[in-house]
């Protein structure tokens, strides 16, 4: 439990990231959180407005089986595929965070108080699959504030553009790259004009881009590390601020263009860049640096809980720590191709890394439930 000390003395970095217009969204889900009251208590004492999940996040949790002995009795006795119990769990559990959050929503008027949670991630190179999905989350789920995350791959472009043109909310996730951030603010702007179309209220759909930060410095760093010169140890630990500094660039050039004017008269809401993986990969760096280094208005910084123990402990929220960076954001992605490493085949590695991680972390909470179901007496399919 957080006592009044530790919540008055949280109060501050939380509160300057909060009042510069940072969103902070806790990157970490798990029953026994909920039923303690532990997210409730992080919601009003630390500055929490939303919550996001992954696969690795409900392996961690429900892989054990603590905190769900009874569901999955129930489960059991019903003789439910493996893949029904792991996505009556997981759902069970965002609709109850979301239940927690909805206060949140409704004060922010939609734009906080969200719960997020993932497609398949077997799915993610199936536009069909895909979208089926989401709309059987959406409906599984069935709270106003939850958002479903798509995978931002080839295939997840065109399923954003249809899941939100059907008036669902959505986290793309797994961007890693500038050039297909671009085309995922282009996928949500053809969805919002295809629910406008179908003359749906686009005030009520809301997207966020969660532009990964820590996976591109630790895959860099290890190239530059290789290197081993002076030029390029200097360049290490600049690569991932500099590539999520030029996309906050990206997206207020976006957000700022006749195409986006339209919609916004149409009373659509921006989809807000998402700083994730923020939690730091070499201990050498100071445990905020993806929080610090990247405070600017209009964006959502969702960390696991010791980057949140961090910040509210040590973090130097400074103001706006990205938007007066371009220039220098530009100059250190360009040093790193000049030292031969490739910005465009390191993001479609860590594309297909994350996608892949995602796919191995799926299949061990299968396996988990399996065991768990089996040892009840019941052969899961």
């Amino acid at each position: 439990m957080i006592t009044v000390t530790e919540a008055t003395a949280s109060a501050g970095a939380l509160k300057r990231l909060s009042d510069e217009g940072v969103s902070i969204w806790l990157d970490d889900l798990s029953r026994r959180r909920i039923e303690s009251g532990n997210l409730a208590e992080l919601v009003a004492t630390r500055n929490v407005v939303g919550v996001t999940t992954n696969p690795s996040i409900f392996q961690a949790a429900i892989g054990s089986g603590a905190g769900y002995e009874e569901q999955l009795a129930d489960l059991a006795v019903r003789g439910v595929t493996v893949d029904e119990a792991v996505r009556m769990m997981t759902t069970a559990d965002v609709r109850a965070a979301a239940d927690v959050l909805r206060p949140v929503y409704e004060a922010t008027g939609g734009r906080d108080g969200r719960v997020s949670i993932e497609v398949d991630p077997r799915l993610a190179h199936d536009t069909r699959a895909t979208v089926a999905e989401a709309r059987q989350l959406a409906w599984l789920v069935d709270r106003p504030n939850v958002m479903i995350k798509i995978p931002a791959t080839k295939a997840g472009l065109p399923a954003i553009t249809e899941v939100i043109g059907a008036g669902i909310s959505v986290n793309v996730t797994l961007i890693f790259s500038l050039e297909r951030y671009g085309e995922v603010m282009d996928a949500y702007l053809a969805g919002l004009e295809r629910a406008r179309t179908a003359g749906l209220d686009l005030s009520g759909i809301h997207s966020v881009a969660s532009f990964f930060v820590s996976r591109v410095d630790a895959e860099i760093d290890k190239r530059l590390t290789l290197l081993g010169t002076d030029e390029a140890l200097a360049l290490k630990g600049r690569a991932a601020l500099a590539n999520a500094r030029l996309a906050y660039e990206a997206y207020e050039q976006v957000f700022a263009g006749p195409r986006w004017q339209a919609l916004e008269d149409a009373r659509a809401n921006r989809q807000r860049p998402l700083w994730a993986s923020t939690g730091v990969k070499d201990p050498a760096y100071k445990d905020t640096l993806y929080v610090d280094e990247l405070v600017a208005p209009g964006t959502v910084n969702t960390m696991p809980e010791a980057t949140l123990n961090a910040v509210a402990d040590h973090g130097d929220v400074q103001g706006d720590t990205v938007t007066g960076g371009y220039d220098r954001a530009r100059a250190d992605l360009a040093a790193v191709e000049r030292l031969g490493i490739a910005y465009d085949e390191v993001v479609r590695q860590l594309e297909d890394e994350g996608v892949a991680k995602f796919e191995v972390a799926w299949q061990d909470l299968l396996d988990a439930v399996t065991k768990s179901l089996n040892s009840k007496g019941v052969d899961a399919e």
